[in-house]
């Protein structure tokens, strides 16, 4: 393996970090959601005032000083339900339009099991550095109950001389607020508009499933720093969406890390996880890489980022390291050599670690050279965790002549390391 520069520091686990999010009742029983919602609804309607006042007293004593603005997400709630079931509450008292948004929203440890499989990308406030200073936006699979991935994010410095300085979180999370695409509120299995609270850290945002595809998880999200043809930029995630039976991907879209768009990505590519988007066009199209079937590298072409059909075989696994299967650990990464891609590998004892090949610029169907062993694997007290023996990042970049590489261990925590780009591309043979 190379030498790298790894940080002490280590990000896990924290079932402190809660979060008001909205209880779906059809997630959680067989029954459709208007109408057990409904029942749900006349039984605190049929509350008298004195009992409306005493429940919602003790609820907000429980839930008040864990959240922020607990009485508006409430509020927030009951217009997503009476949205739902068309249903006018506008008349009702705030107390009882408070109570009602309370049972349809439940407190969420969305870290409680897990943080893990970190990607990275260039903060879009780079206002009022140093040079060789760069801000920051870390994203991180956050498991909780249910193993229920969802979307957390930390700001921070980097610097050309491997320093990382991580902005403290806020001490309440909050959760994004759903939109769907056409502007109205709902929950639906389609385009999903999210949006931050003007006056809330983007390290204290979490962004939760939103539609039935995606109930069980938002998994492994690859984030890149995206220029078009027309020189405009803003970031695009790729990330699995896990409904509890089935998986597809989606794309996450924002300029700002205020305003996100979820959406489905069309096309029989969609059916697998571990897409990874080139940061531009490549040939005049887009491309991504991706594991089409389960074990080898492909390369995928488009015209359209949210359609992908199959792509063309790229690498197959060919060291004992990477014998079960090889896939990517995040986008492509632009250099004067090349696209150096992360990848990572499955060996012997289900052993995951992380290595890298060298794409041509201009064909990146032309691999151009390949590690032979790991650039990065779990060793001693870091092979431990849910998964043992897993090192795994969903991307990383460039700071100066150094590869900044956040990264998984063990499905339980987070890690950091830097390694000169010089010794990773003379590894590759």
């Amino acid at each position: 393996m190379l030498s790298r520069h790894t940080l002490p520091l280590r990000l896990t686990a924290d079932p402190s970090r809660v979060a008001l999010r909205p209880f779906h009742l059809a997630w959680q029983s067989n029954d459709a959601e208007p109408g057990r919602a409904a029942r749900l609804l006349d039984a605190v309607l049929a509350l008298s005032d004195d009992e409306i006042h005493a429940t919602l007293r003790l609820v907000l004593a429980d839930f008040e000083t864990r959240h922020w603005m607990t009485a508006r997400v409430f509020l927030t709630r009951c217009a997503q339900i009476a949205a739902l079931l068309g249903r006018d509450l506008s008349g009702l008292s705030r107390e009882r339009r408070q109570l009602i948004g309370a049972y349809f929203c439940h407190e969420y440890s969305y870290a409680a099991a897990a943080l893990m499989n970190p990607s990275v990308v260039p903060h879009p406030d780079q206002s009022g550095l140093q040079p060789g200073t760069c801000r920051i936006v870390l994203s991180l699979r956050a498991v909780g109950e249910g193993h229920i991935s969802s979307i957390a994010f930390r700001e921070g410095l980097i610097d050309e001389e491997g320093a990382l300085d991580l902005f403290p979180e806020p001490p309440f999370a909050t959760a994004a607020g759903a939109w769907h695409a056409d502007g109205t509120l709902g929950e639906v299995d389609g385009p999903v508009a999210i949006e931050r609270h003007p006056d809330s850290s983007l390290s204290g945002t979490v962004l939760f499933p939103m539609t039935a595809a995606q109930r069980n998880g938002l998994e492994d999200l690859r984030l890149t720093h995206f220029t078009h043809a027309d020189g405009t930029r803003e970031y695009i995630g790729t990330y699995t969406a896990y409904s509890g039976r089935d998986i597809r991907s989606e794309l996450l879209r924002t300029t700002d890390f205020r305003s996100f768009t979820l959406a489905p990505i069309a096309g029989r590519a969609a059916r697998n996880k571990g897409m990874a988007l080139f940061p531009r066009t490549v040939g005049g199209g887009y491309a991504m890489i991706g594991r089409q079937d389960g074990q080898n590298l492909f390369l995928l072409r488009s015209d359209a980022l949210d359609r992908w059909e199959d792509g063309e075989l790229l690498l197959k696994p060919a060291y004992p390291w990477e014998f079960i299967q090889i896939g990517n650990c995040g986008p492509p990464i632009e250099l004067d050599q090349g696209w150096l891609l992360l990848t990572h590998g499955v060996g012997a004892m289900r052993k995951y670690s992380v290595g890298a090949i060298l794409l041509d610029k201009d064909d990146p169907s032309r691999v151009l050279a390949r590690s032979r062993e790991p650039i990065l694997a779990a060793r001693n007290q870091d092979r431990e965790g849910y998964v043992p023996n897993v090192v795994y990042t969903c991307g990383a970049m460039k700071i100066g002549d150094s590869l900044f590489v956040p990264f998984g261990l063990a499905d339980s925590a987070v890690g950091f390391a830097f390694a000169p780009i010089a010794e990773v591309l003379a590894a590759l043979t």
